[in-house]
C-alpha cells in the first residue's frame, strides 16, 4: 500500500459525514454543497473547456518552482497530458464547482493557474466573478491564458513568481476566496498563507490543495489551522477549508465527501 493510501485509510478511520457535525455552518456546507449533486450544465460546460486542452497536442517547456512532479521525468511536456494527469482532477473540479456555487465569492484569487482548469471550474461555479490568478511558469501560462481569454471574461492572469507578485496583488485588496494550489512545499504555503492574512474579511473561503501531498504539507496545514484568525477548518482529505468567520468557536472537522 503507497504511502498516501495508507494516510487515506487512517483519514477515513478518523472522518465523519453530516452526521457527526454540530455546528449548523459546516452542516449546511456538508449537506447543501458537498453532498449536493453537481449542476449538469455546468458540469458540461466545464468538460468542454478541458476537451480544448485534451485536444492540444503541443509540447511546452514547464518551469516549476515547486515540489516538482511525480509523474513527468521531464521538463517537456504535452498539453494534452498535463490536462489529463496534472491538472485539477474531475472530482476536485466538480467540487469547486459546487463549493463556488454554494458561496457565490464575487472577488476571488488563485495561487498557481497551470494550463487553467481549476480557473475555468471558479469561473464556472459563479459567472459574475472576478477572478485574479497567478503563475510562476511563462509556458503554462501562455497556455491558460488562450485558454480563459477566448472562454472568459473578468479575469485577470499575471504572470512571473509568486514571492513578486503575490505582495503586490494583495496590496489594499480583499478577497471573498483564494485558492492555493502554487507551491507544495511548507515554507512556500506558510508564506502565502501569512501574506494573504491582510485580505481576509469575516467571510473569506480559503482552499490549501494537497494537504496530504507530504509530511511537510501535513506540518503547515497543522500551522494554518493553529493560527488565531483561522476558525473553522474543514479538512477532505484532498483539500484543507479555512474559515474566519469570529462568530464561530474553533473547531476542526474532517469530512468525508
Amino acid at each position: 500500500m503507497s504511502n498516501i493510501a495508507i494516510k487515506y485509510f487512517i483519514f477515513l478511520l478518523k472522518s465523519t459525514n453530516q452526521h457527526g457535525v454540530h455546528s449548523p455552518f459546516v452542516y449546511n456546507l456538508v449537506t447543501k454543497c458537498f453532498y449536493k449533486k453537481t449542476n449538469n450544465n455546468l458540469w458540461n460546460y466545464f468538460l468542454t473547456i478541458k476537451k480544448h486542452l485534451l485536444d492540444n497536442k503541443k509540447n511546452i517547456k514547464v518551469t516549476d518552482f515547486g515540489s516538482g512532479s511525480r509523474i513527468f521525468k521531464t521538463n517537456e511536456r504535452e498539453v494534452a497530458k498535463i490536462a489529463k494527469i496534472a491538472g485539477i482532477s474531475n472530482t476536485k473540479a466538480k467540487l469547486l464547482i459546487k463549493v463556488i456555487n454554494y458561496f457565490k465569492p464575487e472577488n476571488c484569487l488563485e495561487i498557481g493557474t497551470s494550463i487553467g482548469l481549476a480557473t475555468s471550474a471558479i469561473k464556472i461555479g459563479n459567472e459574475n466573478t472576478k477572478i485574479t490568478t497567478l503563475e510562476g511558469c511563462p509556458e503554462t501560462s501562455k497556455v491558460a491564458n488562450e485558454l480563459l481569454i477566448n472562454n472568459f471574461k473578468n479575469i485577470n492572469l499575471i504572470t512571473g513568481n509568486f514571492n513578486k507578485t503575490l505582495p503586490e496583488i494583495v496590496k489594499n485588496n480583499k478577497y471573498d476566496f483564494i485558492y492555493f494550489d502554487g507551491n507544495h512545499t511548507k515554507q512556500s504555503t506558510l508564506n502565502y498563507f501569512r501574506t494573504c492574512l491582510k485580505t481576509i474579511h469575516n467571510n473569506s473561503i480559503w482552499i490549501f490543495d494537497d494537504i496530504y501531498w507530504s509530511q511537510e504539507m501535513q506540518e503547515a496545514w497543522t500551522e494554518i489551522k493553529n493560527h488565531p484568525s483561522v476558525t473553522v477548518t474543514v479538512d477532505i482529505f484532498h483539500w484543507g477549508i479555512v474559515f474566519f468567520r469570529k462568530e464561530q468557536e474553533k473547531e476542526h472537522f474532517k469530512i468525508r465527501t
